[in-house]
């Protein structure tokens, strides 16, 4: 029997617009898996011949989520071509305003992206909120709006929801799917964490606007340094900080962790949640400054897998490639030498499984030729898979006292082996535990940047731009999604280059020339879909790596060119 085409466009609970196609055999195992962006954009255009200092504002408009991180490498990307150097202050600041992010941007996924692919809400429903109560005490001495009472009130308003067919976020899910694996009571600790993350997530955003002015886009960070001295000498803005990064620690520690746990046993034995599949390739680059020398998180790689080695990068070996995208030069070239130019070839018409299960005419990807606005990056000619998992793996690998005992504790409380950290369980693990680093060490920073104050006031470094020189640099570093890296050529006193390699590109990137597939792609084939109707499991796996598609392909086209054509089907494009 011939293999059917499933399309599921778009994904939703992303950030930008994401396709994946797959064709499974008569069992419903995926064969064969293709990721597509279907909207360009393109930054990299925009700040080209404009004055470099101007490229963090420009470029953090990227996305709307991963906004600081953009904004950020924009302004270290120039001043490492500039060769400044800021003062120990401003990179306090910005290490306490990453921090937040990851802070706001870890627990929004879970809940409120991810989350509901592994918690039923309408289960939650038919829960016994004493039990449930008792329930949480299973995961955490201090649950967090856990209480019968607050249990009841939650079931209670959903309930409401409900009865007037108005469910909001919660609408158009597989509720009542095989894959489902949590107890209704477990179900309800889960959707009153899910609201109270919409209280926290705001918190978390004010803790990025102390130091930046506002969020999203902060403004306070300039080539040479921040501009937010003022908030740094407050001691009521340094204690505000410190309260709200306590009240995130609390839930991190109290809730995050705590219901990633209890999904960890419910799901330990669900096949397309904890069978490996996968590149098995991974990079990640240190992030988060604890003090003037020192990182909390390491630089490396890993190859197939292995942890017994952690190989140092070469920033030389990383290409970018399009044979498979829609652009004009097909060559792997490094970022120095990116080249962004569209070059868009359509869709194939194609016979595809309708929502009711029956074949019907749709547009297709034609996978034989070029098929995503998403370009394939590769590490000596290799994918790689970036993200929480790959930060972890490295860290975890290289030894990191401050990783290796937050991992080692939870993989002892659940009960998984070292090797479920490859899974798309493992994977959603590993942004929760990337989280519970930060909040268990991330006042290190903070405090040596009170200590630092007392003898030192500098925010800025002040420099000059030779227009008669020419000068390149990047950034790099890994930020909520991964490892990101911008590299910038200036010329004439103007940006004459620029490209963004992002953690989504890396994951959600087509096969290469060689016929070598992404992390997406490679962790969907193999794996069995219960209903081909209510792909579920294929949701949670592309979730898992918590895709930004905004960030990924980068401008939308001003002339009326088509480059692209749409269709929202309500049954494929929707899980909430």
């Amino acid at each position: 029997m011939a293999n059917k085409r499933v399309i599921i466009d778009p994904i939703t609970r992303i950030e930008g617009h994401l396709r994946i196609e797959v064709e499974v055999d008569e069992n419903n195992v995926i064969q064969n898996a293709y990721s597509t962006s279907t909207l360009w954009r393109g930054l990299e255009t925009i700040v080209k011949n404009r004055d470099p200092r101007d490229a963090g504002f420009l470029m953090q408009r990227i996305c709307g989520v991963c906004t600081y991180s953009h904004y950020r490498a924009g302004i270290e990307a120039v001043e490492d071509a500039l060769g400044i150097e800021p003062p120990l202050n401003a990179k306090l600041t910005r290490a306490l305003m990453n921090q937040a992010l990851f802070m706001h941007d870890h627990p929004v996924h879970f809940y409120h992206l991810h989350g509901l692919d592994w918690v039923d809400v309408v289960s939650a429903l038919k829960a016994n909120p004493a039990l449930a109560a008792k329930e949480a005490f299973k995961y955490t001495k201090y649950p967090v709006a856990a209480g019968e009472g607050d249990l009841k009130k939650v079931q209670d308003k959903v309930k409401i929801f409900v009865e007037k067919g108005q469910l909001g976020p919660f609408a158009n899910a597989y509720w009542g799917h095989k894959s489902f694996k949590l107890t209704p009571e477990q179900n309800l600790i889960a959707l009153s964490h899910y609201l109270k993350a919409l209280e926290i997530q705001r918190d978390m955003a004010k803790m990025t606007a102390i130091f930046g002015g506002k969020q999203p886009h902060p403004q306070s960070l300039t080539v040479g340094g921040v501009t937010c001295i003022m908030d740094l000498l407050d001691p009521s803005r340094m204690g505000e900080f410190l309260t709200l990064f306590k009240k995130g620690q609390d839930f991190v520690n109290n809730a995050y962790y705590a219901d990633v746990l209890m999904a960890a046993k419910a799901y330990k034995n669900e096949p397309s949640v904890t069978d490996k599949r996968g590149v098995m390739n991974f990079v990640a680059h240190n992030t988060i400054r604890l003090n003037r020398s020192e990182y909390l998180f390491d630089s490396g790689i890993i190859m197939n897998g292995d942890i017994s080695k952690v190989y140092p990068i070469n920033e030389d070996l990383i290409t970018e490639e399009a044979t498979h995208s829609w652009y004009k030069d097909n060559q792997p070239l490094h970022p120095y030498e990116g080249k962004t130019n569209p070059n868009y070839t359509g869709f194939v018409d194609r016979q595809t499984v309708g929502p009711d299960g029956k074949m019907i005419h749709s547009k297709s990807i034609d996978e034989k030729n070029k098929y995503s606005w998403i370009k394939s990056p590769r590490y000596d000619g290799k994918p790689m898979e970036v993200g929480p998992l790959a930060c972890m793996l490295v860290s975890y690998a290289s030894g990191n006292d401050r990783v290796k005992k937050v991992v080692d504790q939870f993989l002892k409380e659940s009960g998984l082996p070292v090797g479920a950290l490859f899974t798309t369980l493992g994977r959603t693990a590993a942004r929760m535990l990337q989280t519970k680093v930060i909040v268990d060490n991330g006042l290190e920073t903070f405090n040596a940047l009170i200590e630092n104050l007392k003898v030192d006031k500098e925010t800025y470094t002040s420099y000059k731009i030779d227009k008669n020189k020419e000068y390149k640099g990047r950034f790099i570093g890994d930020v909520p999604r991964g490892m990101l890296s911008h590299w910038v050529r200036i010329k004439n006193g103007v940006v004459e280059n620029y490209q963004a390699v992002v953690p989504s590109t890396w994951n959600a990137g087509p096969k290469d020339a060689n016929g070598l597939i992404g992390p997406y792609e490679s962790n969907l084939i193999g794996m069995k879909v219960e209903d081909i109707t209510q792909p579920l499991e294929i949701i949670r796996v592309i979730h898992s790596f918590d895709p930004c598609i905004a960030c990924a392909v980068h401008v939308m086209d001003t002339k009326g060119n088509n480059l692209g054509v749409h269709k929202v089907d309500p049954i494929y494009g929707a899980s909430c």
